[in-house]
């Protein structure tokens, strides 16, 4: 073996140096402010920074302005969503304070009103018109994961009128007519557009007002909420009566780290929430709901596809098939609703199944579902806590209805939950009641919240705009009607793009800087620190590691260098997080 010539590690320490300047943005850019400053980091991060020249009177200006804003998230009171919520409260008010002493209106919808419905936000109008409809021009609605340059966003709607009638968004529409927008403009689905609401979404207050007293004279029919976004601008459209949504190509979905937010006034900072290390597969029991019919056809897709991330799974019958094997819970088959089956499988859980797992799925034998993200999922939830999770609908929430899960794209259960539903007496009113639709009833009667997440889906990949995809790591799609479930299944659910890695192996930065949750899942050094200076997005992590196999040397010296560089000053700071 060659001996190695003294010096060569400091030689290649300074390869390693040189190797980051060139792969680094320019020092003035935006990636380097957001990735690489350090110095008091929780104070700075994701905030627009107001340059020296400009004079106390335009900050003043942009401070009135600001005033007239009324920013509405749209927050729900699960303990983790809530403080992701207030989180993004307090960045708005700090930008704010940064322009000048008036500070807007920043609202949370679960505390603006307890009505069951507010969620669905049009209930919210005449309220919003009697609050505000005078001296305010904007209510301006977001996500709890939209994050807002002020700065920019005042400069965005001060192109509009707000005299006028405004219906502002980042437009998404159909390719194809689709079941959850029931087949609406069949002959040409793209005409219509509606708002992505993770971009952001603005109405003008003379819509508000307008709005408010449609609603006073003809108030909200009893009937579904099925997709808001799309609804919403339905109601605004009123059949040509109404705005369309005009497009705002500053209300963007690219991640906070990507090159192309310079000219956003909203980004999206999350595709897949990761809070910890992912929940143990033990943890999680999953319940497919099946019949005799479909033992041939469906549950084959089933064991090809998702089963294996399964570590305890059961399926559940009306007929007793040991090759697969099912389980005859003793509940006759219905044609639809299934509300007998889906308590018998709550009882079983909670009574045979073993005590120490916190978590219930039940799916579908028709589900496409990532039990691998869905345990990245719930690392954020706190299993003793009632929960209650998966896409959320509604039904005759302007007429005090109800919230549920709907069925097809899974329902999560939290032990917790599943016992205080069972200790009380709401049970299905017949064996063929739509369960999904009786657990929404019954949680509901019990003030247990339910709690939505995006990344389930009721329907098919093709059945959801591409750029509202685009900007999620889905959990699940639901049916197989004209698509090859096997096809579709492992390309959008299946691949997982970086190995799990334990949270004892994790980096560690500050909380200034923003980083993937795919990097804390790899093993591969260059990724790590590629994804830490902000140099990919997460789509090339894949393509950077090939490009960059021939210089894992350099790669390992940086990874040290980065080590020895930031972990001290961390250690002083007693400010670390794993990157999420």
């Amino acid at each position: 073996m060659a001996r190695r010539q003294p010096g060569c590690e400091r030689w290649l320490l300074l390869a390693a140096c040189a190797h980051v300047l060139v792969l680094l943005p320019p020092p003035r850019s935006r990636a380097f402010a957001l990735n690489v400053i350090l110095d008091d980091a929780e104070d700075t991060a994701e905030l627009p920074v107001l340059q020296k020249s400009e004079k106390s009177g335009t900050v003043s200006k942009r401070s009135r302005e600001l005033k007239e804003i009324v920013f509405v998230i749209q927050s729900q009171s699960n303990s983790f969503h809530s403080k992701r919520a207030e989180d993004l409260k307090r960045d708005i008010l700090k930008q704010a304070a940064d322009l000048g002493k008036e500070l807007p209106i920043v609202l949370l919808i679960h505390e603006i009103n307890r009505h069951e419905g507010a969620w669905t936000i049009l209930p919210l109008m005449r309220d919003f018109s009697i609050a505000y409809g005078r001296n305010s021009s904007w209510i301006f609605f977001c996500e709890e994961d939209t994050r807002i340059q002020v700065v920019k966003l005042l400069e965005t709607l001060g192109r509009f009128d707000a005299s006028k009638e405004w219906f502002l968004g980042k437009a998404l529409y159909d390719e194809e007519s689709t079941i959850i927008h029931h087949y609406a403009f069949a002959e040409n689905p793209t005409v219509f557009k509606f708002p992505d609401f993770a971009a952001g979404w603005a109405l003008s207050i003379p819509l508000v007002n307008k709005l408010a007293v449609k609603l006073k004279s003809e108030p909200l029919k009893s009937d579904f909420t099925i997709d808001l976004k799309h609804e919403i601008a339905l109601y605004i459209w009123q059949k040509g009566d109404g705005p369309h949504l005009t497009p705002v190509p500053e209300f963007c979905t690219d991640d906070v780290n990507s090159y192309k937010v310079d000219q956003c006034a909203t980004t999206f900072s999350n595709f897949l929430p990761l809070c910890k290390d992912p929940v143990k597969k033990e943890d999680v029991f999953v319940a497919v709901k099946t019949c005799r019919k479909f033992h041939g056809d469906r549950i084959p897709v089933v064991k090809q596809t998702w089963e294996r991330e399964a570590a305890l799974i059961e399926y559940y019958s009306d007929y007793a098939d040991s090759s697969i094997p099912t389980i005859d819970l003793g509940v006759p088959n219905t044609e639809r609703g299934h509300c007998g089956k889906t308590f018998a499988i709550l009882e079983r859980f909670l009574n045979h199944s073993s005590s120490r797992t916190p978590w219930l799925v039940i799916v579908d034998d028709d589900t496409l579902i990532s039990i691998f993200r869905l345990r990245k999922l719930l690392s954020c939830y706190d299993p003793n806590e009632p929960v209650f999770l998966g896409e959320r609908y509604g039904y005759g929430l302007g007429t005090g209805g109800y919230s549920y899960i709907t069925g097809g794209g899974g329902m999560v259960f939290s032990r917790t939950a599943v016992q205080k539903l069972l200790a009380s007496k709401c049970r299905c009113y017949s064996m063929d009641a739509p369960d999904d639709m009786v657990l929404g009833m019954c949680f509901s009667g019990l003030g247990i919240p339910i709690t939505h997440s995006p990344l389930f889906h009721q329907a098919r990949p093709m059945d959801y705009p591409k750029d509202y995809l685009s900007h999620q790591i889905p959990i699940s799609f639901h049916k197989h009607w004209n698509i090859d479930p096997v096809k579709v299944c492992p390309m959008p659910l299946l691949a997982k793009t970086l190995p799990d890695v334990p949270a004892s192996h994790r980096l560690k930065f500050p909380k200034g800087i923003q980083a993937f949750n795919h990097c804390d899942q790899s093993k591969e050094r260059n990724v790590i620190i590629a994804c830490f200076f902000g140099i990919m997005n997460p789509s090339s992590t894949r393509r950077f590691s090939r490009e960059a196999e021939g210089t894992s040397a350099i790669w390992s010296a940086l990874y040290i260098i980065t080590a020895v560089s930031f972990r001290p000053r961390l250690s002083e700071r007693g400010d670390t997080r794993a990157i999420s």
